[in-house]
C-alpha cells in the first residue's frame, strides 16, 4: 500500500501557501516543516515511511518551494511564520496534530558563507536563520492544546540568542533589509546542471538525488535557464530573537511528547561560538529533565532526505505511541483546497 499525494494550496492575504499531502483524508494529522532554504520536497523520500494511517501535510513555507513570497518591506520572522501554521491549521480544520520540524538554520548558513564565498567562517553568536524546527517548537509552546507530538529533526528547537547580542543582530536584519530594497533585484539564471551544482556546494552533504527532489519546487522555468523560487530575503537575519531565559520558559509550556533526532555529523558539530555549544547542551538537559526522547542516528544534516530508512523507524515507533486517535479532530466536510 503506498501514501496517495496531492498538492495542497492555502489562500492567504498576500497570496497562497502551497504543498503537498500524504495519506488518507481521514487519517490523523501531521504537520511537516522544513528547514531554511529547503521546501516540503525534504520529506519526499521520509514521508513515504512512516505510518499510513496518518495524513502528512507538508507546507512550503511562505518565500520557500512554490509559496508565495511576503510583501514587500515585510521580514520573514518566527511570529509571522507561526501566525502561517495557524492560517494552515485554521484552513483545513484541524484542532489537534503532531508536527514535524527540520533543521537550525545557522548550520547551513555557515556552510554556504564558506564554501560560496571563499571565506573564513567567524563567529556570529546565534546567527542563525529560520528553520521548520524552530517553527514548530514556538507554535508548541504558543498553541500546546493543539499539538499532541512533536518531531524535531536534528535540532532542539528554540535556539536562544546570547542576551549581549540581540541588539547587534537585530540591527543586522535590519539593515541588510534596508539595503535590499534600495537595490535593483536581480536572479541570475541557471542552467538546471549549474543549479544543482551551486545547490550542492551550499549543501555538500546532499546528495544529488536529494538535490534534484529539492529542486523540483526550489526552481522556476524562465527564459534562458532556471532561477531559485526562494524569497532572497529568506536569507537575512532573524530579527526576532529571544534569549536562553525566553527559550527555556517556552519550552516549559509545551504540552505534546517531543523526539528529538540528532544526525551524528549534523548541526552540533557546525556551531562556531562556545555559546551556542553551552545553549544546546542546556536545552538538552531541559529535555531530557522534562522526560523527553532524544535519539542520535548516523548521519548528515538531511539524513532523513537522503537515507530515511535510518530516521524512519523512530519516528514511526514515536508516532504510533503518541499520536492518539483524532477521529473527531476535523469537520466532516473536507476542504477542496485538498
Amino acid at each position: 500500500m503506498t501514501h496517495a499525494v496531492s498538492e495542497l494550496c492555502v489562500p492567504v492575504p498576500w497570496g497562497d501557501i502551497r504543498g503537498k499531502v500524504w495519506g488518507p483524508d481521514q487519517g490523523r494529522p501531521v504537520l511537516c516543516l522544513h528547514g531554511w532554504a529547503d521546501n516540503c520536497g525534504t520529506f519526499n523520500t521520509l514521508i513515504p515511511l512512516l505510518p499510513k494511517e496518518c495524513r502528512y501535510v507538508a507546507v512550503d513555507l511562505a518565500g520557500h518551494g512554490l509559496s508565495s513570497h511576503r510583501p514587500p518591506g515585510v521580514s520573514y520572522s518566527f511570529p509571522a511564520y507561526v501566525a502561517d501554521v495557524r492560517r494552515v491549521a485554521d484552513a483545513l480544520h484541524l484542532k489537534k496534530f503532531a508536527i514535524i520540524g527540520h533543521s537550525m538554520g545557522e548550520q547551513n548558513f555557515i556552510l554556504y558563507v564558506f564554501l560560496s564565498h571563499k571565506i573564513k567562517c567567524k563567529s556570529h553568536s546565534a546567527s542563525f536563520l529560520i528553520t521548520g524546527a524552530d517553527i514548530a517548537g514556538m507554535f508548541s509552546a504558543l498553541y500546546p492544546e493543539m499539538v499532541d507530538a512533536l518531531i524535531l529533526l536534528d535540532t532542539y528547537g528554540l535556539l536562544p540568542t546570547d542576551s549581549t547580542e540581540i541588539s547587534k543582530v537585530m540591527r543586522q536584519g535590519i539593515e541588510e533589509m534596508l539595503q535590499f530594497e534600495k537595490k535593483e533585484e536581480k536572479r541570475r539564471v541557471y542552467s538546471y546542471e549549474k543549479a544543482v551544482e551551486r545547490l550542492l556546494a551550499a549543501n555538500p552533504t546532499l546528495s544529488k538525488d536529494s538535490a534534484n527532489i529539492l529542486l523540483e519546487r526550489g526552481l522556476v522555468q524562465v527564459e534562458g535557464g532556471f532561477v531559485f523560487s526562494r524569497d532572497l530575503r529568506v536569507n537575512f537575519k532573524n530579527i526576532e530573537r529571544i534569549s536562553l531565559e525566553q527559550s527555556l520558559e517556552m519550552q516549559s509550556r509545551i504540552q505534546a511528547s517531543v523526539l528529538v533526532v540528532l544526525a551524528e555529523e549534523g548541526f552540533d558539530r557546525i556551531f562556531s561560538e562556545p555559546a551556542q555549544k553551552k545553549f544546546t547542551s542546556i536545552l538538552l538537559q531541559c529535555l531530557q529533565d522534562r522526560n523527553h526522547t532524544v535519539v542520535t542516528v548516523a548521519g548528515d544534516h538531511h539524513v532523513h532526505l537522503d537515507h530515511p530508512e535510518v530516521v524512519a523507524p523512530v519516528v514511526s515507533d514515536f508516532l504510533q505511541s503518541n499520536v492518539s486517535s483524532q477521529s473527531d479532530n476535523r469537520k466532516p466536510k473536507e476542504t477542496s483546497n485538498l
